[in-house]
């Protein structure tokens, strides 16, 4: 009737299964985001533009939003290189450095803020030899952007890896032996067959970033105007028993990042079409 079409397995069908999904999807996800809608309601029109316009809201979005995509383009860029060093070179030590790069995975963040912290405080290790050259990091923006930077590289590296992995060296010698040239080969070859899942890593750490805040607290100083993130201000408000006020703020968050990461989604589904086109 709908054009499914169906071959016997002992597998639950479609119905049943895409049941079962929904009634998770909605548990998990939609119910909590629904009533994050229903208690921001209860404000007003002009109570939730006052809240949301403030300008300590507004500055802590352009911080948080701000030094997540500054965080995830870096990630993208040093993300792909430390996954094409894995996965197209040995050396010793490989293993060792494989495991390290899943270790913002495990440590908590609150962990990971302290360390960063100490080591970018003016009398930490990093600190005391950035200082006199005038590059401040700990308790400056450019300290958020450190600490997102942290948190978020291994969803590219883990995102291009595979990838890498199945793409086929034959491919490659196949047409450096037409007479390309290293940078064709890769901007013709190997970079369009990456790019998707390049993507994908930066929504992914984009998203992450976005939304932290254990690590962040710590080195950020959070000064007003200056390097408070947007999550800090939705604590405050709870703080302040203001839980409307506090799911405005979040609410004006998850539309935000909903949009962004459609966008990068949908860029991403146009390039595999391309990819898939150009062969």
């Amino acid at each position: 009737m709908f054009g499914f079409s169906r071959s016997p397995s002992v597998l639950p069908g479609f119905r049943l299964t895409l049941g079962f999904a929904l009634f998770y999807l909605g548990l998990i996800v939609l119910i909590p985001l629904s009533g994050l809608f229903f208690k921001t309601a209860t404000m007003t029109w002009e109570d939730f533009v006052n809240t949301v316009t403030a300008p300590r809201v507004l500055a802590s979005y352009e911080l948080s939003f701000g030094a997540s995509f500054i965080a995830a383009g870096l990630n993208a860029v040093f993300g792909f290189l430390v996954a094409w060093v894995l996965v197209r070179y040995r050396f010793p030590g490989k293993r060792i450095i494989d495991a390290l790069v899943d270790l913002p995975f495990a440590l908590p963040t609150a962990v990971a803020g302290i360390a960063l912290t100490a080591l970018y405080a003016p009398n930490g290790a990093f600190g005391k030899v950035l200082e006199p050259l005038g590059l401040k990091v700990a308790f400056t923006p450019l300290g958020v952007v450190v600490a997102l930077t942290f948190i978020g590289l291994p969803f590219v590296v883990r995102t291009v890896q595979p990838v890498l992995e199945d793409l086929e060296l034959e491919v490659e010698e196949a047409a450096a032996s037409l007479g390309a040239s290293r940078w064709k080969t890769f901007s013709r070859i190997i970079f369009p067959a990456v790019l998707p899942a390049l993507l994908t890593g930066f929504a992914l750490a984009f998203a992450r970033a976005v939304g932290e805040y254990g690590s962040v607290i710590f080195i950020a100083g959070n000064m007003p105007m200056i390097s408070e993130i947007a999550p800090l201000m939705i604590i405050t408000k709870l703080e302040q028993y203001d839980y409307a006020g506090a799911t405005a703020i979040a609410s004006v968050m998850l539309v935000i990042s909903f949009v962004l990461l459609l966008a990068i989604n949908l860029l991403q589904a146009w390039t595999r079409r391309q990819t898939t086109a150009g062969r």
